[in-house]
């Protein structure tokens, strides 16, 4: 499915666990340091359907080199009021709670380890805010071309981690 950012309530709310996603648009980045500035000063871009990739790109000579994900789970402390601002979707990896997405978000999985081939799919950066925060913490505006993603966590509450989580619990430690 190919899907355009921003996200429209009624594009995350057809998407299902499993789906794959080629998206296009812009997509900001943002890690931690971001992320407490965007809840305390608001975010520097139009939030309405954003769609926020937890990452820090590498960059040289204005061009990404590197755009892997970096772990989501940091930001779950965020999750509740960034949602709250009208963010439609979040990319990285290692998942989510997956509650605060319920009717509002989905939650897209981009393989750790893979950031050249992100790369390969940014066509230009359209911006970036909060240089002073240093390449990797601040929020880059990319605009991406068919960026194949999983839907994880989708808006109906599904997750494809509980699953994962629960077959862990059940078996005991091969360590």
């Amino acid at each position: 499915m190919r899907l355009k950012t921003p996200l429209s309530a009624r594009d995350v709310l057809r998407l299902k666990v499993g789906d794959k996603v080629l998206l296009s648009g812009i997509v900001y980045t943002a890690r931690d340091l971001a992320h407490k500035r965007i809840i305390k000063e608001g975010p520097p871009f139009n939030p309405e359907g954003a769609v926020i990739y937890h990452c820090g790109p590498l960059i040289k000579d204005d061009r990404v080199i590197s755009a892997g994900p970096t772990t989501s789970a940091r930001m779950n402390i965020y999750l509740e009021e960034v949602l709250r601002m009208g963010i439609r979707g979040i990319i990285g990896k290692g998942g989510m709670m997956p509650e605060p997405f319920r009717g509002r978000a989905v939650y897209f999985a981009f393989p750790g380890g893979a950031g050249s081939l992100a790369a390969e799919h940014v066509r230009r950066i359209k911006g970036v805010f909060w240089p002073e925060l240093g390449m990797p913490e601040a929020v880059w505006a990319l605009e991406v071309e068919d960026l194949p993603l999983l839907v994880a966590i989708d808006a109906h509450g599904r997750t494809l981690y509980r699953k994962f989580t629960q077959e862990l619990t059940s078996r005991p430690s091969q360590l």
